[in-house]
């Protein structure tokens, strides 16, 4: 009877291999973690805070899509060219 071939790796399961090989990434998870705690107690303690947080995310979201478009523009660009 022959041997049945190994199932591929599952794109999730690589990322995370992947992820966990370096430890960088496994100190930005604990980084990020700890910020999410310090902010949720900071807008427990200070509620009136919380349209401020979510005020800058919008700005800081809307000029990170900014710096994509101006990227991916660019990128396309390129292509046409060649």
């Amino acid at each position: 009877m022959a041997q049945a071939a190994p199932m591929p790796m599952c794109p999730m399961a690589e990322t995370c291999r992947s992820m966990m090989e370096k430890p960088f990434s496994g100190l930005m998870m604990i980084f990020s973690g700890i910020a999410f705690i310090v902010l949720g107690v900071v807008i427990a303690v200070w509620p009136s805070i919380l349209p401020w947080l979510v005020a800058a995310a919008f700005i800081l979201m809307g000029a990170v899509m900014l710096v994509m478009v101006n990227f991916m523009r660019g990128i396309g660009a390129r292509l046409r060219r060649t």
